[in-house]
């Protein structure tokens, strides 16, 4: 078994439940802002203010992975001593 940083692998079940889960959210959102009894300039920051924030989740999460890789291990319950 290789310990090698990198090796672990989501299965394809667990991406396409995270990307279908994107999908819904979004477009849900996306329905109701749409929906929304309000002026079209409300509606338009609504729908800018969602993408500001999926693009800045993105990030977020990419810039724990990263540090989370660089990092050592902090925890190994199998390691002999």
């Amino acid at each position: 078994m290789s310990d090698t940083p990198g090796s672990k692998q989501n299965t394809a079940a667990f991406y396409g439940q995270a990307v279908a889960s994107f999908a819904v959210a979004m477009a849900a959102t996306a329905v109701g802002i749409y929906q929304l009894s309000a002026d079209a300039w409300v509606r338009g920051f609504l729908a800018i203010a969602v993408l500001y924030l999926v693009t800045s989740s993105f990030t977020l999460a990419k810039v724990i992975r990263d540090r989370q890789e660089g990092a050592p291990p902090s925890y190994a319950p199998f390691e002999k001593h």
